[in-house]
């Protein structure tokens, strides 16, 4: 490493809890962190194209605007803000919302404005949960088994989604959609594979990548049996912002009724639970590396996290509405940051140099290059699928490590399928009452967070299984 990026970096820009830390400035690039983020990013960032084309009347480049538009808010998080996680979503969140939204409305302009209501409210109730210290005490009180059910729903709902509802999108390309998802499972949950991995380290590099590999897979697979043909476009991608606004704004297409924000609270709670189990999983990835870089000290502030994570759900809710697309952590990018970080300031001056670079400095210029955009739109139903089986499995198993015995294990199946086929409230409602009558009131504990680093440390050398 030159000695300019040795250079001792100036800690940012200070205001009231934020910190702004400028390219170049108050971070150096890392070149290695660079070329993972544009790779990976890129395709994980437009996996919700296809959904936003066929169930919410986009069209491919108003969804590629508006997906540009949550990479940039997501990026806003650690580089504007000051949160010391590589941000991501709250993908166990997104199969919930899509029952909810796509199950109670059939117009596009309500379904935004329903994804509009859940923005809003998540960012009410993070100002609300972090300005008064009571989000730790409720992830805290709320019983293991409920968590477990809630967790549960999201993983049956990311199955249904893949097998039933979206099961046209795996006739049309089955080679290609199965070849990639056995890819990426394989790299990221096969016990047997963990040895080579751990023997390897190419095959660890490339675990690493996340949906990468999946997605090159696809990418290759899909030509090869007559179900994918690419229709390359050279040139720069101008992106829609004008009819962009004229579709999902909710000051173009009205305002969400007070029945979509009454019907929306139960994904909130739900959300909620997620988003602080992401601060918990994030605190502990950074405590286990910090005694290896005393040179640079990282401050979690969990009221810090909240006020940026509301702020930026009330824009995307405002200007670009899709829930849950700003969460707090992406936990596979995150371990392979901190992984790095923690081999001493050659290998990456500062945590924020290398979180900075995996988000592109900020601006995912990528997605402006025409011939990429116009590569990954054949296989982009596939990026969507992946997200959702590697999210669906992960979540099982989390859900089913929050409980002790066999009875609370049946209650979490039975509360997630609730959650997953019913109304939000009815299901919410139906696991409470099954948590109090078969498992009885126990004050919540920490396993939530004990199962979510396990979660983490298992993601190390093999990618991310839900961003």
């Amino acid at each position: 490493m030159s000695k300019k990026n040795q250079r001792k970096l100036p800690s940012g820009l200070s205001w009231g809890p934020f910190t702004t830390r400028i390219p170049f400035r108050h971070t150096t690039l890392v070149g290695s962190q660079f070329v993972q983020g544009c790779l990976v990013a890129a395709a994980a960032v437009l996996a919700l194209v296809p959904l936003l084309q066929s169930g919410f009347g986009l069209s491919f480049y108003e969804a590629v605007t508006i997906s540009f538009l949550h990479s940039i808010l997501l990026a806003s998080a650690p580089m504007l803000y000051g949160d010391p996680f590589s941000p991501g979503w709250l993908t166990p969140a997104l199969p919930l919302v899509l029952v909810y939204v796509m199950g109670g409305y059939t117009d596009p302009a309500l379904r935004f404005q329903a994804m509009t209501a859940i923005s809003l409210e998540f960012a009410v109730l993070l100002l609300l949960m972090g300005g008064t210290g009571l989000g730790r005490w409720f992830h805290d009180w709320l019983p293991s088994s409920l968590k477990a059910c809630m967790i549960m729903g999201a993983s049956i709902s990311a199955f249904k989604r893949i097998f039933l509802d979206d099961l046209s999108s795996l006739q049309a390309l089955p080679i290609t959609a199965i070849t990639a998802l056995s890819i990426c499972m394989l790299f990221t949950f096969s016990v047997p594979f963990k040895r080579y991995i751990k023997k390897y380290k190419v095959l660890a590099v490339i675990a690493s990548l996340g949906l990468l590999p999946g997605v090159l897979a696809a990418m290759f697979i899909g030509p090869l049996v007559g179900e994918v043909s690419y229709d390359i476009q050279w040139g720069i991608f101008i992106p829609q912002f004008s009819s962009l606004w004229q579709k999902v704004s909710p000051f173009a297409i009205g305002w969400p009724s007070l029945d979509m924000y009454i019907n929306a609270a139960p994904i909130v709670v739900v959300s909620y639970i997620i988003f602080f189990g992401d601060i918990i999983t994030g605190e502990e990835i950074i405590r286990g590396a910090q005694g290896q870089r005393p040179d640079d000290v990282i401050d979690t502030n969990v009221t810090r996290i909240h006020f940026s994570c509301a702020i930026r759900n009330f824009l995307m809710g405002l200007f670009a509405p899709f829930f849950p697309t700003q969460g707090v952590l992406w936990t596979g990018v995150q371990v392979i940051i901190v992984e790095r970080w923690s081999q001493g300031k050659e290998a990456m001056p500062s945590l924020f140099c290398g979180i900075s670079s995996y988000n592109m400095l900020g601006v995912p210029l990528l997605l402006l290059f025409l011939p990429l955009v116009t590569l990954l739109e054949p296989i982009l139903p596939v990026a969507l699928m992946l997200t959702l089986l590697l999210t669906a499995f992960a979540c099982a198993y989390i859900a089913l490590s929050l409980v002790k015995d066999d009875i609370e294990k049946g209650v979490a199946i039975f509360g997630g399928m609730s959650l997953a086929l019913f109304d939000a409230w009815l299901g919410l409602l139906i696991s409470v009452v099954a948590v109090l009558l078969l498992v009885g009131f126990q004050r919540g504990d920490t396993e939530a967070g004990d199962s979510s680093h396990d979660f983490a440390a298992k993601s190390t050398g093999r990618g991310e299984p839900a961003k």
